[in-house]
């Protein structure tokens, strides 16, 4: 009989995690069930909730640190010296490469959906102001043109989850458009008082 090799505390911790932002990107918080993540990490599910105490615990965990992985991502793109449009732009053309990982992508519209819950708003709320925080500090923009940036996000999210490159339809093709650099360069906060 074959011996499963023992795995420590800490890897066992960062493959339930794994397994369960897989499962609560496609199922939510509400659809996915801990008996089946337990099942896929070969442990109990009283393990899980030992690890991490309740479902909208992990749920929030994995949650969270998809959207800080997108944050990241942009405040690294804009590197440390570069500010205003020419931050927004490289900020832009990396969170094209991030929409590509589709786990990630999907926790974040699955936290959205699960905001009925106020624990979860709560933690969205957090994560969401963290990324307009960001942007907003490396910049140095105007909200409104933050607000203009992180909405062609949010679209750019919504067409990602739609998998709309595997669709032959002229709503598709206009929602693949690339969005050219300069296309902030009109909004400012004199054009918008």
């Amino acid at each position: 009989m074959e011996r499963r090799q023992r795995m420590s505390g800490p890897d066992r911790r960062q493959q339930v995690l794994r397994i369960a932002a897989e499962e609560f990107a496609d199922g939510g918080l509400h659809g996915t069930s801990t008996e089946v993540i337990a099942r896929r990490a070969e442990i109990t599910q009283a393990y899980i909730f030992r690890l991490f105490g309740t479902k909208k615990a992990l749920f929030l965990e994995v949650m969270i640190a998809a959207f800080d992985r997108v944050t990241e991502g942009m405040r690294a793109a804009a590197g440390g010296g570069e500010t205003g449009l020419e931050a927004l732009a490289r900020m832009g053309a990396q969170y094209t490469e991030l929409l590509a990982d589709r786990t990630s992508l999907l926790l974040q519209l699955q936290g959205f959906a699960a905001c009925g819950d106020p624990e979860v708003r709560d933690a969205v709320r957090g994560s969401f102001g963290r990324m307009w925080q960001t942007v907003a500090d490396t910049t140095g923009l105007d909200p409104v043109t933050i607000k203009a940036f992180l909405a062609f996000g949010l679209l750019l999210n919504n067409g990602a989850a739609l998998q709309v490159a595997d669709l032959d339809e002229p709503w598709a093709a206009g929602a693949r458009t690339r969005i050219q650099p300069g296309l902030f360069d009109h909004i400012t906060t004199e054009t918008n008082r």
